[in-house]
């Protein structure tokens, strides 16, 4: 397999080193003498054990104030964590892959895990049966600034030395963007997306000989955005395609652009479990709620003023955060550009990424919020500050070589967030006491609030009674009941009356709910403006059963995620079977 083309042999065959040099070179300068292939296993050395301890260091360091503070509860924390209770709930129960959030809306229930993404609800849910439920968010937390100090390692060793590699997998693990994620806002599923950024670069600058290596480890990043982070997943398209835009103008490749574009329908295609269904439900659902008034894209530009107090003061939190970064972005940009002369590919591309995310935080990018497709669904242009670490935390990397300068750069960022802290908004606790609150909202069957996006159209949440039976009847009158199972995805029970009547289950009428009264279909209805479940029984013994059905679209999107699988294989196979006959395009 031929290498002309690989970075780190063109940098050693055209550097002529100067004694002055020689302290400073990364190591794999050394290896001028030995094969490219050798050159370049050498030239990334393992993770374990230095730079693995290094990045565990730095992530204990962020989660260190919860065993001080208790676990810091932002915007999403309850989301997330009763979200992770509720899976628990659900593996016990049997349902290995959960679809309604059964205690949502005070035991209403809503269709929670069908539009969210599984991974970083698995996670947590697979953390708090493993952990007491107190110390679940601090260990996934650590778990995925761990992640993220890894995956930058391996980008970063590409291009620098292992010390300076290692410095830019601290400071990504610890960057001022994740302290911000993690206790102003506890996006969770966002903060584990972050791990597969510097993936995402890698694959697509890492040279080749030829192209058709890259599809199989972009599509399996593409696909795990979207199984991670659905806001996430569409920055990561959109920085896919910039990315391959700028690497095949560079490279005079424009094959790329099909390699790319291939590996985005092969990556939807492994996620199609999650995404058909969630794309073909969405009209179920009153998934507009996402864009309310105050989380539209255009109430978020950095330092955008609205009637709400509170989103004002924390969109200045993450505004002077996010500006002071980005300055310091354009810096080390600036500073970086001599790198660019041997690696003038790998700057083009930092600055180009870290320019475009720069720029969508802004109002000037409005035009392309409201016309790009799905780009609206971002909701929060300062979550863009998520590409933006990556190109920024390199950079800085690069510019900024003496350690002193660093700490000096690091110490800076950190003044800033000590004085939003303490002078702008500060992060809010809860204490075991309250995280114990939130499961038993689960175990004693009484239910939380839960978000009005999920639940089904045209409901007004609001309006339920968090007191009404399991049963009842739409007339008022009494009627004899006895629940045999009432779980997440079944309910069955019997009841006995007088009259004909019409029972009122405690439990929203979603489509994929399926009603059997004495064994036989009978159609339901909702009950207008709760959507409370309506099932028609005759007078007399009634022996009704609900399910939550096997849907056309989840079986469709089964068998999408098989054929993505089969073609992944397919294309991996046969480009090693071209490996082997010594066939390169």
């Amino acid at each position: 397999m031929a290498y002309s083309n690989h970075p780190i042999v063109d940098t050693v065959k055209n550097t002529r080193l100067r004694p002055e040099m020689a302290a400073t070179t990364p190591e794999h300068v050394c290896n001028v003498a030995q094969s490219p292939d050798q050159a370049e296993i050498r030239s990334l050395p393992p993770i374990f054990p230095m730079p693995a301890l290094v990045i565990a260091a730095g992530a204990f360091a962020v989660v260190l104030p919860f065993f001080f503070l208790g676990n810091a509860s932002g915007h999403d924390f309850e989301f997330h964590v009763l979200s992770w209770m509720e899976a628990v709930n659900q593996w016990k129960q049997g349902v290995i892959y959960p679809r309604w959030a059964e205690f949502a809306h005070y035991a209403y229930g809503e269709a929670r895990f069908l539009f969210y993404p599984p991974a970083s609800w698995t996670l947590g849910a697979v953390l708090g049966a493993l952990l007491p439920w107190k110390m679940a968010s601090g260990a996934y937390v650590f778990c995925a600034l761990s992640a993220s100090g890894s995956t930058m390692f391996l980008l970063a060793r590409r291009f620098l030395s292992r010390n300076h590699a290692v410095f830019a997998a601290a400071l990504y693990a610890a960057n001022p963007y994740y302290i911000v994620i993690i206790y102003w806002r506890s996006a969770l599923a966002e903060l584990l997306a972050g791990c597969l950024l510097p993936l995402l670069l890698l694959v697509i600058v890492r040279d080749r000989t030829n192209a058709q290596q890259m599809v199989v480890p972009l599509s399996l990043v593409v696909a795990a955005s979207w199984l991670t982070n659905a806001p996430s997943a569409v920055m990561v398209n959109y920085s896919l395609a910039l990315l391959i835009l700028i690497v095949a103008i560079t490279r005079r490749q424009p094959k790329l652009l099909f390699h790319g574009g291939l590996a985005v329908l092969l990556g939807a295609a492994l996620a199609g479990f999650y995404l058909i269904p969630a794309i073909v439900e969405e009209k179920w659902v009153n998934i507009a709620e996402v864009l309310a008034p105050g989380l539209r894209p255009q109430d978020n530009f950095f330092f955008t003023l609205i009637s709400d107090v509170e989103h004002n003061q924390f969109n200045l939190v993450v505004s002077l955060m996010g500006a002071s970064e980005a300055v310091l972005f354009i810096v080390a940009a600036v500073v970086s550009r001599q790198w660019g002369k041997d690696r003038r590919a790998a700057w083009r591309t930092l600055t180009g990424w870290g320019a475009a995310a720069t720029l969508l935080m802004t109002p000037i990018t409005i035009m392309f919020w409201q016309h790009l497709p799905k780009l609206r669904f971002v909701q929060l242009p300062w979550r863009w500050l998520l590409c933006l670490n990556v190109a920024f935390v390199m950079l800085v990397s690069v510019a900024f070589r003496r350690w002193i300068a660093r700490a000096m750069i690091y110490f800076a960022m950190l003044a800033v967030l000590w004085i939003v802290w303490h002078k702008v908004q500060e992060p809010w606790w809860d204490n075991a006491a309250d995280i114990q609150e939130l499961h038993d909202f689960i175990e004693d069957g009484a239910g939380y609030e839960g978000v009005d996006e999920y639940v089904p159209t045209g409901v007004d949440a609001s309006d339920v009674n968090q007191r009404a039976p399991l049963v009842a009847t739409v007339s008022g009158r009494a009627v004899k009941v006895a629940i045999q199972r009432w779980l997440a995805e079944t309910k069955v029970f019997t009841t006995e009356s007088v009259h004909p009547e019409e029972l009122r289950l405690r439990l929203f009428n979603y489509p994929a709910w399926r009603a059997f009264v004495n064994g036989k279909a009978v159609v339901t209805f909702s009950q207008p403006h709760t959507g409370e479940l309506l099932i028609p029984v005759h007078a007399g013994r009634n022996e009704i059963r609900v399910d939550f059905a096997q849907t056309w679209d989840r079986m469709a999107g089964g068998l999408c995620s098989s054929v993505g699988i089969i073609l992944l294989l397919l294309w991996k196979f046969r480009f090693e079977r071209q490996q082997n006959g010594g066939v390169v395009s």
